[in-house]
Protein backbone atom coordinates (compact mmCIF):
# COMPACT_ATOMS: atom_id res chain seq x y z
CA UNK A 1 0.00 0.00 0.00
CA UNK A 2 2.78 2.42 0.87
CA UNK A 3 6.20 3.25 -0.47
CA UNK A 4 9.17 1.35 0.90
CA UNK A 5 12.38 3.01 2.02
CA UNK A 6 13.22 6.46 3.31
CA UNK A 7 10.83 9.23 2.29
CA UNK A 8 12.00 12.84 2.42
CA UNK A 9 9.58 15.74 2.34
CA UNK A 10 11.27 18.98 1.37
CA UNK A 11 9.01 21.77 2.59
CA UNK A 12 6.23 21.00 5.06
CA UNK A 13 4.03 24.04 4.53
CA UNK A 14 0.29 23.97 3.95
CA UNK A 15 0.23 21.37 1.18
CA UNK A 16 3.30 19.30 2.05
CA UNK A 17 2.26 19.17 5.70
CA UNK A 18 -1.31 18.22 4.81
CA UNK A 19 -0.12 15.37 2.60
CA UNK A 20 2.19 14.07 5.32
CA UNK A 21 -0.54 14.13 7.96
CA UNK A 22 -2.89 12.36 5.58
CA UNK A 23 -0.36 9.60 4.90
CA UNK A 24 0.46 9.05 8.55
CA UNK A 25 -3.24 8.95 9.42
CA UNK A 26 -3.69 6.29 6.72
CA UNK A 27 -0.93 4.14 8.21
CA UNK A 28 2.41 5.31 6.80
CA UNK A 29 5.22 4.65 9.29
CA UNK A 30 6.25 8.11 10.45
CA UNK A 31 9.73 6.83 11.35
CA UNK A 32 10.59 6.39 7.67
CA UNK A 33 9.91 10.08 6.99
CA UNK A 34 12.40 12.94 7.16
CA UNK A 35 11.11 16.49 6.77
CA UNK A 36 13.60 19.08 5.54
CA UNK A 37 12.28 22.54 6.36
CA UNK A 38 14.08 25.57 7.81
CA UNK A 39 11.03 26.53 9.85
CA UNK A 40 9.24 24.82 12.71
CA UNK A 41 6.47 22.83 11.07
CA UNK A 42 3.89 20.94 13.11
CA UNK A 43 4.76 17.31 12.39
CA UNK A 44 3.33 13.93 13.43
CA UNK A 45 5.15 12.05 16.17
CA UNK A 46 8.11 10.02 14.93
CA UNK A 47 8.91 12.18 11.90
CA UNK A 48 12.52 13.36 11.79
CA UNK A 49 12.89 17.08 11.24
CA UNK A 50 16.01 18.67 9.76
CA UNK A 51 16.48 22.30 8.80
CA UNK A 52 18.94 21.37 6.04
CA UNK A 53 19.54 18.16 4.04
CA UNK A 54 21.36 15.46 6.03
CA UNK A 55 25.16 15.41 5.61
CA UNK A 56 25.62 11.67 6.14
CA UNK A 57 25.22 10.50 2.56
CA UNK A 58 21.83 8.88 3.06
CA UNK A 59 20.02 8.39 -0.27
CA UNK A 60 16.22 8.51 -0.05
CA UNK A 61 13.98 6.13 -1.98
CA UNK A 62 11.38 8.86 -2.50
CA UNK A 63 11.42 12.65 -2.20
CA UNK A 64 8.37 14.88 -2.13
CA UNK A 65 9.52 18.30 -3.32
CA UNK A 66 6.98 20.69 -1.83
CA UNK A 67 8.60 24.13 -1.62
CA UNK A 68 7.15 27.18 -3.34
CA UNK A 69 8.03 27.25 -7.07
CA UNK A 70 9.91 30.52 -6.56
CA UNK A 71 12.32 28.71 -4.19
CA UNK A 72 13.27 26.00 -6.69
CA UNK A 73 16.71 27.38 -7.49
CA UNK A 74 17.45 28.21 -3.86
CA UNK A 75 16.77 24.68 -2.61
CA UNK A 76 17.79 22.44 -5.54
CA UNK A 77 21.60 22.97 -5.41
CA UNK A 78 21.90 21.64 -1.85
CA UNK A 79 19.48 18.78 -2.43
CA UNK A 80 20.51 17.51 -5.86
CA UNK A 81 23.88 15.93 -4.84
CA UNK A 82 22.09 13.76 -2.26
CA UNK A 83 19.70 12.11 -4.70
CA UNK A 84 20.63 9.03 -6.69
CA UNK A 85 19.34 7.30 -9.78
CA UNK A 86 17.22 5.08 -7.55
CA UNK A 87 15.42 8.07 -6.00
CA UNK A 88 11.90 8.82 -7.22
CA UNK A 89 11.40 12.57 -7.14
CA UNK A 90 7.78 13.66 -6.65
CA UNK A 91 7.20 17.37 -7.26
CA UNK A 92 4.11 19.41 -6.40
CA UNK A 93 5.65 22.64 -7.75
CA UNK A 94 2.94 24.27 -9.86
CA UNK A 95 4.08 25.01 -13.40
CA UNK A 96 7.51 23.36 -13.06
CA UNK A 97 7.87 20.79 -15.83
CA UNK A 98 9.75 17.51 -15.67
CA UNK A 99 12.36 18.82 -18.12
CA UNK A 100 13.01 21.74 -15.77
CA UNK A 101 13.36 19.38 -12.82
CA UNK A 102 15.81 17.20 -14.74
CA UNK A 103 18.15 20.14 -15.26
CA UNK A 104 18.23 20.68 -11.48
CA UNK A 105 18.34 16.99 -10.49
CA UNK A 106 20.40 15.28 -13.24
CA UNK A 107 21.11 12.08 -11.28
CA UNK A 108 17.45 11.22 -10.79
CA UNK A 109 15.89 8.92 -13.37
CA UNK A 110 12.30 8.74 -12.10
CA UNK A 111 10.30 11.95 -11.72
CA UNK A 112 6.61 12.30 -10.94
CA UNK A 113 4.73 15.56 -11.25
CA UNK A 114 1.98 15.69 -8.64
CA UNK A 115 -0.85 18.20 -8.39
CA UNK A 116 -2.88 17.76 -5.19
CA UNK A 117 -5.44 20.12 -3.77
CA UNK A 118 -6.20 21.22 -0.23
CA UNK A 119 -9.08 18.78 0.50
CA UNK A 120 -6.36 16.13 0.50
CA UNK A 121 -5.93 17.17 4.15
CA UNK A 122 -9.22 15.39 4.93
CA UNK A 123 -8.83 12.51 2.48
CA UNK A 124 -11.15 14.13 -0.08
CA UNK A 125 -8.56 15.59 -2.42
CA UNK A 126 -7.83 15.27 -6.11
CA UNK A 127 -4.30 14.29 -7.08
CA UNK A 128 -3.20 14.43 -10.73
CA UNK A 129 -0.02 12.52 -11.67
CA UNK A 130 2.36 12.28 -14.59
CA UNK A 131 5.63 10.32 -14.55
CA UNK A 132 8.75 9.79 -16.60
CA UNK A 133 11.42 7.17 -15.98
CA UNK A 134 9.60 5.52 -13.05
CA UNK A 135 9.50 1.68 -13.06
CA UNK A 136 5.95 0.26 -13.07
CA UNK A 137 6.15 -1.19 -9.55
CA UNK A 138 7.27 2.12 -8.08
CA UNK A 139 4.68 4.02 -10.10
CA UNK A 140 2.06 1.74 -8.57
CA UNK A 141 3.45 2.52 -5.12
CA UNK A 142 3.23 6.25 -5.79
CA UNK A 143 -0.37 5.91 -6.99
CA UNK A 144 -1.28 3.89 -3.89
CA UNK A 145 0.31 6.51 -1.65
CA UNK A 146 -1.49 9.39 -3.36
CA UNK A 147 -4.81 7.51 -3.40
CA UNK A 148 -4.93 7.72 0.40
CA UNK A 149 -5.50 11.48 -0.07
CA UNK A 150 -8.57 11.12 -2.32
CA UNK A 151 -9.04 10.61 -6.06
CA UNK A 152 -5.64 10.03 -7.70
CA UNK A 153 -5.29 9.55 -11.46
CA UNK A 154 -2.52 9.54 -14.07
CA UNK A 155 -2.72 12.09 -16.85
CA UNK A 156 -2.14 11.02 -20.43
CA UNK A 157 0.15 13.97 -21.17
CA UNK A 158 2.18 16.47 -19.18
CA UNK A 159 0.65 19.17 -21.39
CA UNK A 160 -2.60 18.70 -19.45
CA UNK A 161 -1.05 19.81 -16.15
CA UNK A 162 -1.67 23.53 -16.54
CA UNK A 163 -5.37 22.96 -17.10
CA UNK A 164 -5.74 20.33 -14.36
CA UNK A 165 -3.93 22.65 -11.97
CA UNK A 166 -6.49 25.32 -12.79
CA UNK A 167 -9.40 22.89 -12.42
CA UNK A 168 -8.62 20.82 -9.32
CA UNK A 169 -5.62 22.63 -7.85
CA UNK A 170 -7.28 26.06 -7.88
CA UNK A 171 -10.83 24.67 -7.88
CA UNK A 172 -11.26 24.67 -4.08
CA UNK A 173 -10.58 28.41 -4.01
CA UNK A 174 -13.19 28.98 -6.71
CA UNK A 175 -15.66 26.79 -4.81
CA UNK A 176 -15.01 28.67 -1.57
CA UNK A 177 -15.76 31.92 -3.39
CA UNK A 178 -19.06 30.47 -4.60
CA UNK A 179 -20.00 29.46 -1.04
CA UNK A 180 -19.13 32.96 0.11
CA UNK A 181 -21.21 34.46 -2.71
CA UNK A 182 -24.24 32.33 -1.77
CA UNK A 183 -23.97 33.47 1.84
CA UNK A 184 -23.36 37.11 0.91
CA UNK A 185 -26.36 37.14 -1.41
CA UNK A 186 -28.65 35.70 1.25
CA UNK A 187 -27.31 38.17 3.81
CA UNK A 188 -27.96 41.08 1.47
CA UNK A 189 -31.54 39.88 1.08
CA UNK A 190 -32.17 39.73 4.83
CA UNK A 191 -30.84 36.52 6.41
CA UNK A 192 -28.44 36.90 9.37
CA UNK A 193 -24.85 36.57 8.11
CA UNK A 194 -23.84 33.71 10.41
CA UNK A 195 -26.93 31.70 9.54
CA UNK A 196 -26.54 32.41 5.83
CA UNK A 197 -22.98 31.08 5.92
CA UNK A 198 -24.02 27.92 7.80
CA UNK A 199 -26.77 27.26 5.28
CA UNK A 200 -24.47 27.94 2.30
CA UNK A 201 -21.73 25.63 3.61
CA UNK A 202 -24.14 22.80 4.34
CA UNK A 203 -25.93 23.23 1.01
CA UNK A 204 -22.70 22.95 -0.98
CA UNK A 205 -21.47 20.03 1.14
CA UNK A 206 -24.67 18.03 0.67
CA UNK A 207 -24.94 18.88 -3.01
CA UNK A 208 -21.34 17.83 -3.66
CA UNK A 209 -21.85 14.51 -1.89
CA UNK A 210 -25.03 13.90 -3.86
CA UNK A 211 -23.30 14.72 -7.14
CA UNK A 212 -20.40 12.40 -6.26
CA UNK A 213 -22.75 9.48 -5.60
CA UNK A 214 -25.17 10.03 -8.48
CA UNK A 215 -25.11 8.23 -11.81
CA UNK A 216 -26.56 11.28 -13.54
CA UNK A 217 -24.63 14.37 -14.56
CA UNK A 218 -24.77 17.53 -12.43
CA UNK A 219 -26.79 19.17 -15.21
CA UNK A 220 -29.47 16.49 -14.89
CA UNK A 221 -29.46 16.80 -11.10
CA UNK A 222 -29.97 20.56 -11.41
CA UNK A 223 -32.96 20.08 -13.70
CA UNK A 224 -34.47 17.61 -11.22
CA UNK A 225 -34.41 20.26 -8.49
CA UNK A 226 -35.97 22.85 -10.78
CA UNK A 227 -39.73 22.41 -11.31
CA UNK A 228 -41.12 24.12 -14.42
CA UNK A 229 -42.21 27.62 -13.50
CA UNK A 230 -40.82 27.28 -9.97
CA UNK A 231 -38.42 29.42 -7.96
CA UNK A 232 -35.35 27.26 -8.65
CA UNK A 233 -35.97 27.52 -12.39
CA UNK A 234 -36.18 31.29 -12.09
CA UNK A 235 -32.80 31.36 -10.37
CA UNK A 236 -31.27 29.01 -12.93
CA UNK A 237 -32.55 31.25 -15.70
CA UNK A 238 -30.33 34.02 -14.34
CA UNK A 239 -27.27 31.75 -14.33
CA UNK A 240 -28.10 30.36 -17.77
CA UNK A 241 -28.89 33.65 -19.52
CA UNK A 242 -26.33 34.20 -22.24
CA UNK A 243 -24.48 31.14 -20.92
CA UNK A 244 -23.18 33.56 -18.26
CA UNK A 245 -22.05 31.03 -15.64
CA UNK A 246 -20.27 28.75 -18.12
CA UNK A 247 -18.55 31.73 -19.71
CA UNK A 248 -17.41 33.07 -16.33
CA UNK A 249 -16.03 29.70 -15.21
CA UNK A 250 -14.29 29.14 -18.55
CA UNK A 251 -12.63 32.57 -18.29
CA UNK A 252 -11.60 31.80 -14.71
CA UNK A 253 -9.97 28.51 -15.71
CA UNK A 254 -8.29 30.13 -18.70
CA UNK A 255 -6.74 32.81 -16.47
CA UNK A 256 -5.38 30.24 -14.03
CA UNK A 257 -4.16 27.98 -16.85
CA UNK A 258 -2.40 30.92 -18.51
CA UNK A 259 -0.62 31.80 -15.27
CA UNK A 260 0.52 28.20 -14.85
CA UNK A 261 2.07 28.41 -18.32
CA UNK A 262 3.88 31.59 -17.33
CA UNK A 263 5.27 29.87 -14.22
CA UNK A 264 6.47 26.97 -16.37
CA UNK A 265 8.25 29.34 -18.74
CA UNK A 266 9.95 31.12 -15.84
CA UNK A 267 11.30 27.82 -14.48
CA UNK A 268 12.80 26.61 -17.75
Amino acid sequence: MFVEGPLWIVGAGNMGGAMLRGWVAAGLDSHQVTVIDPGRPDLPDGVRHLQTPPPDGEVPAYVLFAVKPQLLDQVAPALAPLLGAETVLMSILAGVEIASLRTRFPAVEGIVRVMPNTPAAIGKGVVALYAEGVPPARADAVLALMSTLGLAEWLASEDQFDLVTALSGSGPAFTFRFIDALAAGATALGLPADQALRFARATVEGSALLAAQADESPAVLADRVASPGGSTREGLNVLDEGDALNALVKATLEAAERRNGELAAAAR
